[in-house]
């Protein structure tokens, strides 16, 4: 018993220290270097991207071009904490289609990118994403529109509301947001305080994450840039009531979208589509 015992508090004592020197951000990013599936595959034209961020590292994505012309906006798309682009195509490839333009991007440490994954490389890569985008894709008289996913939509708050509040141009025209959580500290307290190895270190834990990157303190700042923020009522990753807190501390113009799909599996139901085209629809430039 005694051994049995000891043995525990040792597990539990390098669980906490491998989480403190991470910083407890380890814990969003997920990233492989597997390739899933190409757009050729599924009958979409593309672009192979390649931009150097600032501090040294080198970044891959792909360009979507809208099938027809003219288009009708271009989405930016940030994707969730596991895998790469490759495994996530499938949530925008019907936009082409609907005549949509699409830049996807992985962050460092994911698919072809290089580096290794943090919280803030991550901030700073999409920065550098959105950079790159308008200065080689932007059209004035097109909508911009970013949307974000799970660990994407939490980075599209950040980017989005640093955007608006620095006053860059071009001005964002929509922002969509789904299965994103209230926030980086707020999550990561969430799923500590779920499993009982990781419970007495929720608090400590968690407040090793920066605090100026919660959603929930910084969507208001999105306006009055319009928001739609999704969640699913049986999202067993990011709990339902994410959605809902994150739409109250938005400011108008807002939407919420409440669907009933797995997590960010939102695109394979029609109606929600369509729900998202309605809304992006109300960005068309006259």
């Amino acid at each position: 018993m005694a051994s049995r015992a000891a043995r525990l508090l040792l597990t539990l004592c390098a669980t906490a220290a491998a989480l403190s020197l991470t910083g407890c951000s380890g814990m969003f990013f997920y990233p492989d270097r597997y390739v899933y599936l190409t757009p050729d595959r599924l009958n979409l034209g593309y672009e192979d991207v390649y931009l150097e961020t600032s501090d040294g590292e080198t970044l891959h994505g792909w360009w979507l071009p809208a099938q027809g012309t003219p288009s009708r906006g271009t989405v930016y798309y940030l994707h969730g904490n596991a895998q790469n682009i490759s495994s996530h195509l499938l949530n925008v490839a019907w936009l082409p289609e609907q005549g949509y333009n699409v830049f996807l991007i992985d962050y460092r440490g994911y698919g072809q990118s290089s580096g290794d994954p943090d919280l803030e490389g991550a901030l700073h890569d999409i920065e550098s994403g959105l950079r790159w985008l308008v200065s080689s894709h932007y059209h004035e008289d097109q909508p911009l529109i970013l949307l974000g996913q799970s660990l994407g939509g939490a980075l599209a708050i950040a980017l989005a509301s640093e955007w608006s509040q620095q006053d860059m141009e071009p001005k964002l025209d929509a922002v969509v947001l789904d299965a994103s959580f209230s926030g980086f500290r707020a999550i990561a307290k969430e799923k500590l305080d779920s499993f009982w190895l990781t419970w007495p270190f929720q608090i400590p834990l968690s407040w090793t994450i920066p605090d100026n990157y919660e959603g929930i303190d910084r969507i208001s700042d999105i306006a009055p840039t319009p928001v739609m923020v999704i969640h699913s009522i049986n999202d067993a990753v990011i709990p339902f009531h994410h959605g809902p807190e994150l739409y109250t501390a938005a400011s108008d113009p807002k939407a919420f979208l409440r669907t009933d799909t797995p997590h960010t599996a939102t695109f394979i139901i029609p109606a929600y589509r369509n729900a998202v085209l309605e809304f992006l629809a109300q960005t068309a430039r006259p």
